[in-house]
């Protein structure tokens, strides 16, 4: 699996990976409805302007399937919506992506990451040296609804 920085032109790939990724891994966190409204499968136009701004990574298979993605805000040193379709969850995908993440901090002198993980991925991030903060909601407008998030750090 190769890791790389991602491109605007990839964004309605991205997307579709996000939408699909939430569906399934969020189906036992949040209910059906709320899952529908923060999936919506018109893309917002400014997801294509989160590629380009934010260090953007995706993974792709050997034959250019992008089947993960991930980012850094680093406004405030997060890392944002790790994403990885159904069929790929549990083959290390998702630990490339963010181990990539790490290192990406660290070579911007970033000495902490701070995330709010949907407490269906809160054992994942645990297992890749994240400590559990505090439980929180955050309001998504997408969702229309207040979601139960896991608020989480990790020392670089």
């Amino acid at each position: 699996m190769r890791i790389r920085r991602a491109v605007p032109e990839e964004a309605e790939a991205c997307w579709h990976i996000r939408n699909l990724s939430i569906r399934d891994g969020c189906k036992t966190s949040y209910s059906a409805e709320v899952l529908m409204a923060w999936t919506p499968e018109a893309m917002p136009e400014n997801y294509r302007k989160v590629i380009s701004k934010f260090p953007f990574f995706v993974a792709e298979t050997a034959d250019a399937r992008l089947v993960a993605t991930g980012y850094l805000d680093l406004s405030c040193a997060s890392v944002e919506a790790i994403f990885t379709l159904p069929d790929y969850v549990g083959k290390g995908v998702t630990s490339q992506i963010l181990n990539t993440l790490k290192d990406e901090a660290i070579q911007r002198g970033l000495k902490r990451l701070i995330l709010a993980s949907t407490p269906n991925a809160q054992t994942f991030y645990e297992k890749h040296g994240f400590l559990f903060l505090k439980e929180s909601t955050h309001y998504s407008k997408m969702a229309q609804s207040d979601l139960r998030c896991m608020e989480m750090a990790i020392e670089l």
